[in-house]
């Protein structure tokens, strides 16, 4: 069967309500054993209304948050995946259903650039980027809507054959220039090489891995340890307020380049707000988070 475009619109926009009403269970876990591990107070108290918050989202079928950020997908698809109408615009079409029937309804935060006008609609709104899974007969999508605290402090450099120590230094800077603001703790990715759009993409997506999960470069693996601790050294705290948990997780990536190295840094917020699911050729849903 094919995966038709009805298909792709309903469940894109499934995705984004179900992203706005609960924190992925790893997440939860993440700050679970923060809240073990965390020796000031007023951090643990903080962490405990997290952890409530996310409860009663959950058990009340509210947003977690008021700050729906705007939608972003990324969209997999399979080489042997037949398709049935045009996927992209039932993105688009997806997201204009969910306005019109979303309770409670989404604050108009898609901005006009060059005029600072909000609203719903926008050139390349919704934000979709796009990949290819050979040999698979199905399309994925994940959703993971950019808010401010999610969105505002990435930041990306480009380097000349920089040193392990280099790029380490760059993002504890930008880690630093951020401070709290990013609504902490918060989920890192950085991503290393290939070309500047390369490596920002590259920083998006390791932010998608589950927390907890051990990077298979040992390299990065031990660059991951090192930041991690060092973040979480700077004191800033769940939501500014001081403490040993500034950070969930550190992940990196990366990818061959030139020579020249662009170094992305970006941060999911505490609520780490992400869903995904597939499409499969029998027509079925098959939902991963």
């Amino acid at each position: 069967m094919p995966i038709t475009y009805d298909a792709v619109k309903a469940l894109s926009a499934n995705l984004y309500d179900w992203s706005l009403r609960a924190v992925p269970a790893d997440t939860k876990d993440g700050l679970r054993r923060a809240l073990e591990t965390e020796t000031q107070d007023g951090a643990r108290k903080v962490l405990r209304m997290m952890l409530g918050s996310a409860q009663k989202a959950e058990q009340e079928d509210r947003f977690v948050c008021s700050d729906a950020g705007v939608p972003v997908y990324h969209v997999t698809i399979g080489s042997a995946a037949r398709l049935d109408g045009d996927i992209k615009a039932a993105i688009s079409d997806g997201f204009d259903e969910l306005v019109a029937r979303i309770s409670p309804p989404l604050l108009k935060h898609v901005t006009n650039p060059l005029t600072n006008e909000r609203g719903y609609k926008g050139r390349g709104m919704p934000l979709v980027t796009w990949d290819v899974a050979s040999g698979a007969d199905w399309v994925e999508i994940l959703c993971q809507p950019k808010a401010l605290g999610s969105g505002r402090w990435a930041a990306l450099e480009t380097f000349s054959f920089p040193t392990l120590a280099e790029i380490e230094a760059y993002v504890m800077k930008v880690v630093l220039q951020a401070g709290s603001q990013h609504c902490p703790p918060v989920i890192i990715g950085v991503g290393i090489g290939g070309s500047f759009d390369v490596a920002a993409r590259i920083a998006s997506k390791a932010t998608m891995r589950p927390i907890g999960s051990v990077n298979d470069e040992p390299v990065l693996a031990a660059m991951e340890e090192r930041l991690l601790r060092a973040l979480n050294a700077t004191g800033f705290g769940p939501m500014g307020t001081g403490g040993d948990t500034t950070a969930l997780a550190v992940h990196v990536d990366y990818a061959a380049g030139h020579g020249y190295t662009p170094v992305a840094v970006c941060f999911n917020c505490w609520i780490n707000r992400r869903t995904r699911a597939r499409l499969h050729a029998d027509g079925s849903v098959e939902r991963f988070e």
